[in-house]
């Protein structure tokens, strides 16, 4: 998985059927250097030319280089790397070469996830929630529970751990929040040359500015029902709101919109979850999660608490989905993308 927060590609091994989760294996980290990096966000909002050749190729190299040792792999299942994002218009574009893939590292791909839902009506993300539901099981999950996923946007998952499969009516909510990490990310980048806020160290020194946080809450999108789901620059004006302020408010009040998103999110769930299991950076931040603490009536806490590895759900996920979709099975529903019926996305090259 290389996520829409830019840092590099997450690996991740999983032995499951595609409904039930039977083990963890190994993981591995391969960081983006900061030029692959820069020709990633060059490609950003493009859809086509040199810009997106130049990071389809990093991405692809770099996953190659990240799958190297996971030798005992029966199938591969390679997100790639979210350029564009308009499921009501141009579509949705994850650029890296799956066939490249399966043939550097002779196994069989499953890649290109989420075009088949979007052909269908559906936004085309969030697809980790069946994963997520299949994660609510493991953990012997006996009422709701949520997965706050905080990467460059939010997402959240409502599961109801007693239906029978995660295409079942009434199975499972999803949508995005709103931005979590990117915008905060970008702050950093333009303010100070940082990759990232580490540790909500700079937030932690800085006021909320009211203002600023309730003009966020006026977007439009806080308004539509789920499924909705965004691009990572959506909220680029998020920027421009916080522009008059010093770094430290700028990144306390970017923290706090973040939050305040998940929190207008939760009005959604069909019921109270149990609690909310953060996945992703965001739980790293301290501000962020004590800001979330305050904010929601139930227990927040990392998925590290059940025994689940918040860096890695994501990579986890399009290993669960890769099976699924050789099994013929689904890998997003109306609840969770609202596609017109279940549907299993994903291209496949065997080797």
């Amino acid at each position: 998985m290389s996520g829409t927060s830019l840092d590099g590609v997450d690996a991740a091994m999983l032995r499951t059927d595609g409904v039930t989760i039977s083990g963890f294996g190994p993981t591995a980290y391969r960081a983006y250097s900061t030029a692959e990096q820069a020709c990633l966000r060059a490609g950003l909002g493009q859809w086509s030319g040199d810009a997106v050749e130049a990071a389809a190729q990093v991405v692809t190299d770099a996953h190659i280089a990240a799958l190297q040792g996971f030798d005992d792999a029966a199938l591969i299942g390679f997100h790639g790397q979210t350029l564009a994002h308009e499921p009501r218009g141009r579509g949705t574009l994850q650029v890296g070469d799956g066939m490249a893939l399966a043939a550097a590292l002779n196994c069989s791909v499953v890649w290109d996830f989420r075009s088949s839902d979007v052909e269908l009506g559906g936004e085309g993300a969030p697809l980790a929630p069946f994963f997520h539901w299949a994660c609510a099981k493991w953990i012997g999950a006996q009422r709701s529970v949520a997965f706050l996923n905080l990467g460059g946007v939010g997402n959240l998952t409502w599961v109801d751990p007693t239906s029978d499969a995660p295409d079942a009516p009434g199975a499972l909510l999803a949508f995005d929040t709103g931005p979590a990490n990117a915008p905060i990310n970008d702050l950093m980048m333009q303010r100070r040359g940082l990759d990232f806020d580490a540790d909500g160290a700079l937030a932690g020194q800085g006021q909320v500015v009211d203002g600023a946080l309730e003009l966020f809450l006026e977007e439009g999108y806080f308004r539509k029902m789920p499924p909705k789901s965004l691009d990572r620059n959506d909220f680029s004006l998020m920027l421009d709101l916080v522009r008059e302020l010093d770094d430290a408010d700028a990144a306390a009040t970017m923290t706090a919109m973040a939050a305040a998103a998940v929190m207008q999110g939760m009005e959604h769930c069909p019921s109270p979850p149990e609690r909310v299991l953060v996945t992703g950076g965001g739980r790293r931040n301290p501000v962020m999660m004590a800001m979330l603490q305050t904010a929601l009536d139930c227990p927040v806490a990392p998925v590290e608490e059940v025994g689940l590895d918040g860096d890695m759900l994501e990579a986890q996920a399009f290993a669960y989905l890769a099976v699924r979709v050789m099994r013929g099975l689904p890998t997003s529903a109306p609840g969770t993308t609202g596609v017109r019926a279940p549907v299993g996305g994903g291209q496949i090259t065997r080797v």
